[in-house]
This record gives structure tokens, sequence and C-alpha cells, in this order.
């Protein structure tokens, strides 16, 4: 349906730190992390390293519901401070663009292979059409997106619109809200960060029946010409997937990554974390701890452009 294009093997390195500091010791801890990049058709992960201070007395590796990988480890001894640092290095190979919008299903006939029917086959892509805890569905976002979600217009075409209107009436303003913002109020403010961005075209998408997922991930902002003036990589990077179908049957639909914080496709400095249905089926990483008392944190990511 999208024209793969191969880039001039494009290789990226990602440094992911994470610091805990604590006022009281922490007794007992147990964490997940979402920090291992995903193998795909677009990307190919080189190497991976993920180094926790104290040394965990407990760490293993699963896959979760969407196909992520995910690491939990178990801290048994008392710490005052806690340290997780992840190191990959990964190759884009290709990237998508849609050369040919119209060669996507019209809006109308995605929300109808959305829409459950008895007998007939499960449509995985279902799972991203409902309500999720970051993402409620509210009538206003429907309204918001109504004008661009016409039945006729090809999915591509809508969904890249929409994109287009978010990031040019909203304002990227990072410290203004955090992961416990609710999501009209970002609206309403007309202001957020990359994941409110995120968070509120999904939601966009799914009141009107359509199914978007969410990605985590990290962003290049240097050392490629096309990213010079893009935003989000003080931290890790959110973005979305919207299921766009194509027209020719038999062929399977397919998913069309979209960055409304920078209003573009990702291409080569954009690397896939994880997705789910949102921020907190990928949070980078959390946990359950005893003791602790009052903490800081701090994170910075810091990613490269690698000659090969």
């Amino acid at each position: 349906m999208f024209n793969a294009v191969i880039n001039p093997l494009t290789r990226l390195s990602v440094r992911h730190e994470t610091q805990y500091l604590y006022s009281s010791p922490v007794d007992i801890a147990h964490h997940l992390a979402h920090l291992h990049p995903r193998s795909e058709e677009t990307q190919r992960v080189c190497a991976f390293e993920i180094q926790v201070t104290p040394q965990p007395q407990q760490e293993s590796v699963r896959i979760d519901t969407f196909g992520n990988k995910q690491t939990y480890f178990s801290l048994l001894v008392p710490h005052v401070n806690l340290s997780v640092v992840s190191m990959c290095t990964v190759d884009i190979l290709k990237f998508q663009r849609p050369d040919d919008l119209d060669n996507t299903l019209p809006v109308k006939q995605v929300m109808d292979k959305l829409t459950y029917r008895s007998r007939v086959p499960y449509e995985p892509a279902s799972q991203y059409v409902y309500s999720s805890p970051h993402v409620p569905l509210h009538d206003e976002l429907k309204a918001y997106a109504a004008d661009l979600m016409q039945p006729h217009v090809p999915i591509a075409r809508a969904a890249i619109a929409l994109m287009q209107r978010i990031h040019q009436d909203f304002r990227y303003a990072p410290s203004t809200t955090d992961i416990s913002t609710p999501l009209f109020q970002v609206f309403e403010n007309r202001q957020g960060v990359c994941q409110d961005f995120a968070h509120l075209m999904i939601a966009c998408l799914r009141a009107s029946g359509l199914a978007a997922r969410y990605v985590s991930g990290y962003l290049l902002t240097q050392g490629m010409g096309e990213n010079v003036n893009m935003v989000g990589a003080d931290a890790s990077h959110a973005w979305v997937s919207v299921w766009c179908p194509s027209v020719h049957a038999g062929q399977t639909g397919e998913w069309l990554d979209l960055d409304p914080t920078n209003n573009c496709l990702p291409t080569g400095g954009h690397v896939c974390l994880a997705y789910g249905r949102d921020f907190g089926d990928v949070t980078p990483l959390r946990g359950v701890i005893r003791g602790g008392g009052k903490h800081t944190l701090q994170v910075r990511v810091t990613t490269q452009l690698l000659s090969l």
C-alpha cells in the first residue's frame, strides 16, 4: 500500500538514563521497563544493554500482549538511589511514504471493518478503537475532527489532515502537563507535550470509530537535514500509528505512523520502542516500592547518528 523507501542505511545509537534519589531507604522494589526497541520491517536492533544499579536480585524478560519486550527486575536490599541505563544501536532500514494516499480505503469502509458483527472474522486492529485509561472518548473530540472524517475520504488522507490540524492548533509547551493531566484539559488549553499530542490525536480517531495506537520511542533532532526543526528529544518521544487498510482486496491492512508534535511521517530519525493503547501500556519505567519517602527523578536521553 505505502511505498517502502529504503534508506542509505541509517544507524542510530540511544542512551536512556533514569535516576531516582530517595530521601529514605527503599526496602523492596519491583520494577517493569519498556526500554528494548522493537525489531520490525522498518528497523533492526543491532545491540541492546540495560544496566541497573544496585544489582537486581531478580530479573527476567517477557513479551507483552502487544509484542513489546518487557524487563522485570526486583531489588530486595535497602537502597537510596536507583539508576537504570539502557543503551541500544538501531538500524533504520526503511520508512513509509504514502505517495498514493487514495490507495487506502475510505473512512466509512474502515469504520465498518472495525465494527463488531456476528459471524464476521475478528479484526485485530479493533482493540485500538475503544477508550483506554489515558484516552477517554469525548464528543467534543469527535466534533473537532468531524469535518476531516468524511465517509468518502481515504483514511490516510483524513489521518494526515488531522495530524496537520493538531500541529497547527496546539502549542508544544514543556512542563505544562504531566501524565496525570486530563486529556480534555489539554484539549481546552491547546498546549502540551508529545504524549499529549499523541493521546489527543488517538482520542479524535477513536471517537470517530477508527483504530489508532500509541507509539513510544526516540527522536533524532540533530545530524539529519529533515530533523532540524523537530522537538521532543529531551526524553522518550511519542507519536501515533493509524490503521489504514488498502483498497486492494486480499491485501492486509497496514499501520501508518504519524508524528503530530512535528507534523511529519517518521523517517530516518524515529526509533520505535514499543506500542500499546496509550502511555500506560508502554511506560519506560514504573514500579512498586516499600519505603523511600520523597524522591527526585532525572531522565536524560541522548540520540546520535552513527557512521556506518
